[in-house]
């Protein structure tokens, strides 16, 4: 396979860009070799600068339920690029936004549109505090909320991958702040309550990890959490960032029946533009700024383009339903036969090949994983034409987009390695 523009654009890249690339995870650490530089994509495929064409398991990291370039979205997009792009001033289709997610997503009453994950996580653990006046936070190891200062402790993905200290830059005193626990172990959440439950402002989690790789909740840790965060006066926060609207239309908590306090969301409801949200109970949002004294706020936040690729993208979704047990189906599918000693994880279109026997149910047991096969693994697909996330330590993605044949040639590749490896 040739990969000399690649090469030599990364190449340059490093020259400008720290490292080469703008995440972490792009650069190719996790797994050796040079990563692709990408030119364009439609459907499920994608086609680096040298014109090698991948069927993509990436899908920008999740928001692309519907594939690459869904002709709703790039109409709608089109649609309002003659009137603007940013007014710093409110729309109305902010408010037709905000009116689809609350229909949809079973915890929010109110929400305010951001621009970013990260800036949805750090606004919703600060109206936390607001609310309860605590400063204390749980999160749980191997769960990423974006790069608040307070939450980079046990922080999984791309931390995971390059192996860096969880709090290089940040000064202890914000990380003090931040108790991280083991996922899926509810003693240990107990405990620290026992000790310091007056002082816990609120418990963000992932509800199905993705940071370290997909690892869904074991039964009765959700609702665990409810129930003593309520016992405690504390308040429970779901990243649904990257599940929401992606397991179901209302997300992990409608699937799993639980349903928290505040809820952070991205990725799928921008539509493959830069778009988050945050949004819970109305009495808890009123205490953000103007309403009330917790500030936040946003230059770019509700800008049409966003917005309108978000309002397609939503519309969508309420018109295609159907779309979650096709995914469900796919990803069974994709699941099935892995390479022998691999265990795979998997909830609805997220899952992750884990090398290593398993079972993978926190952040201890994925660290277990043979780093060093999966990296030939990635390899072995990638010369194949199959692009998975480059790191053991992230979930890969489905879209409505990826077809049998799709799945069939993935397989084959799978099963090729699997071969290779025995011999």
């Amino acid at each position: 396979m040739n990969t000399a523009q690649s090469e030599a654009l990364f190449a340059r890249a490093k020259q400008s860009i720290p490292g080469g690339v703008n995440s972490p995870v792009r650069a190719f650490r996790g797994v050796g070799g040079t990563p692709r530089f990408f030119a364009r994509a439609d459907g499920s495929h994608i086609v680096d600068a040298d014109g090698n064409e991948y069927i993509d398991y990436v899908c920008s990291w999740g928001p692309l339920l519907f594939g690459h370039r869904p002709k709703p979205v790039i109409d709608a997009i089109a649609s309002v690029l003659e009137l603007g792009t940013s007014f710093g001033a409110p729309t109305a289709r902010e408010v037709e936004l905000a009116e689809l997610i609350i229909d949809a997503v079973p915890s929010v009453e109110m929400v305010r549109l951001v621009s970013s994950g990260t800036e949805a996580c750090m606004s919703a653990v600060r109206l936390a505090r607001g609310f309860t006046g605590r400063e204390l936070t749980v999160k749980f190891e191997g769960c990423y909320h974006g790069h608040v200062d307070s939450l980079l402790v046990k922080a999984g993905s791309g931390l995971a991958t390059l192996s860096l200290p969880d709090t290089a830059g940040v000064p202890s005193r914000f990380s003090e702040t931040t108790i991280a626990l083991p996922y899926n172990d509810l003693d240990s959440v107990e405990t620290a309550f026992r000790k310091q439950g007056d002082q816990i402002a609120c418990i963000i989690v992932e509800p199905v990890a993705g940071n370290m790789g997909c690892i869904p909740p074991q039964p009765g840790f959700l609702e665990g959490l409810r129930r003593i965060t309520q016992q405690h006066g504390a308040l429970l926060i779901f990243d649904e960032v990257m599940t929401g609207f992606r397991l179901t239309r209302g997300g992990a908590q409608q699937l799993y029946g639980v349903v928290p306090d505040l809820t952070t969301l991205g990725k799928i409801i921008g539509g493959g533009l830069p778009l988050a949200a945050y949004g819970g109970r109305a009495d808890i949002m009123r205490k953000i700024a103007p309403e009330g004294p917790v500030y936040q706020a946003g230059t770019l936040s509700g800008n049409p383009l966003a917005v309108t690729a978000g309002i397609a993208m939503l519309r969508q979704l309420e018109q295609h339903r159907e779309i979650y047990a096709a995914l469900e189906q796919t990803g069974a599918e994709l699941a099935a036969e892995p390479p022998p000693e691999v265990c795979v994880n998997r909830v609805g279109s997220m899952l992750t090949f884990f090398f290593h026997p398993g079972p993978v149910r926190n952040y201890e047991e994925a660290k277990r994983s043979d780093t060093r096969a999966f990296g030939e693994f990635f390899h072995r697909l990638l010369d194949r034409g199959v692009y998975f996330p480059p790191s053991q330590f992230e979930a890969m993605f489905l879209s409505s987009a990826h077809t049998p044949a799709d799945i069939a040639f993935t397989k084959s590749a799978i099963s090729e390695f699997a071969a290779a490896a025995r011999a």
